[in-house]
């Protein structure tokens, strides 16, 4: 029988966990805060707080806040849109296939979208930013749908491992098949050279204003479905027993995927290992709850985006390196080091 003083320490224990969470929440502010600041002030040509702060409010028209306002702001804020829609995306792939591994990109949702490009921009001459996101999406929940029915086919129900290694294989034929294409089509490579590369410069702002409220849409439906994730995260029968409806939470889970996935790489290109890390490293902290990885991952991975997109202006003497390349480099150790966990963090 629990005694009273047991069950005051652990309300205190329960309180006293919330609390450190929260207080983490504000220090991922805080940081999310400084890697803008820094996005802002460093590049080629370093600028002080001053003439960002009066480019944002008291434009001048002199060259350094022109940096500002036409190149840094920019780019700025597509990390600030593409950021949490990759970071979420990774919580709620990892929840719903109950995979710590998974990913946007292990599991072939980012090589969908990028294929699903390259067709519109081969087959229908598809040019503008703005319709990129249509394709994107499309393939992006094409992927998501077929990988999901095949970890789900067989016995036991969905298997994070089938999910997995269906993943692997369908986004390595697709990115395939779309460098083939690329590289007999020199004319749809110029196209989209850039762009698949995946970075936050020259992106059109319209096409941030068009796909930005798509990744709302995606955020707050994966805030939604948060509490359900933990239901089902305990098992199917158990889920099923406190009342999660398991079909409906996953077709918001795929949903919520196509939609924050799909409308990443359409804005910023397919950029990898943000959705592995960015969960993992966050549920080290705040444990299972989906309430809580979400709210975290929404912070944590602009910050982490923007920092890497900072990195890769000031290592190279001339030009900067794509914030793709840099998330690689960081999250191929980080990869290898989870997979040498003996026991991966808890789902």
């Amino acid at each position: 029988m629990t005694t009273p003083r047991r069950s005051a320490d652990g309300i205190r224990a329960v309180s006293g966990g919330a609390a450190a969470r929260a207080a983490g929440l504000v220090i991922a502010l805080v940081a999310l805060t400084a890697a803008v600041l820094l996005s802002l002030m460093v590049g080629a040509r370093a600028l002080p707080a001053g003439t960002v702060l009066g480019a944002l409010l008291n434009f001048d028209g002199s060259d350094a806040q022109a940096i500002v306002r036409d190149s840094r702001l920019p780019r700025t804020v597509v990390g600030l849109v593409a950021g949490p829609a990759l970071g979420v995306c990774g919580a709620l792939i990892q929840a719903f296939t109950r995979n710590p591994l998974a990913d946007p990109g292990i599991l072939g949702v980012n090589a969908g979208a990028t294929f699903a490009v390259t067709m519109g921009v081969g087959l229908l001459g598809i040019r503008t930013p703005h319709a990129y996101v249509w394709f994107a999406l499309l393939g992006a929940f094409v992927v998501t749908l077929v990988v999901y029915v095949i970890g789900a086919t067989g016995r036991g129900g969905p298997s994070p491992g089938r999910m997995t290694l269906a993943g692997v294989a369908i986004g390595a034929v697709l990115s395939g098949v779309t460098s083939i294409v690329m590289l007999k089509n020199m004319e749809i490579f110029s196209t989209l050279r850039f762009w698949g590369l995946g970075s936050l410069g020259g992106r059109d702002e319209s096409a941030v204003a068009l796909i930005a409220p798509f990744i709302a849409v995606g955020l707050v439906l994966a805030f939604v479905i948060a509490r359900p994730l933990n239901a089902i995260a305990l098992g199917d029968d158990l889920g099923r027993t406190l009342g999660a409806g398991l079909v409906r939470t996953r077709i918001a889970s795929v949903i919520g995927v196509t939609i924050l996935a799909g409308g990443a790489t359409a804005l910023a290109g397919p950029i990898a290992f943000v959705g592995l890390m960015v969960p993992h490293a966050v549920r080290w902290f705040t444990g299972p709850d989906q309430r809580w990885i979400i709210a975290y991952s929404a912070i944590v991975a602009p910050a982490m985006l923007l920092l890497s997109d900072v990195i890769g202006r000031v290592i190279l003497p001339s030009g900067e390196l794509q914030v793709s390349i840099v998330t690689a480099i960081v999250g191929a150790p980080v990869l290898i080091a989870l997979a040498r966990r003996k026991r991966v963090s808890g789902l």
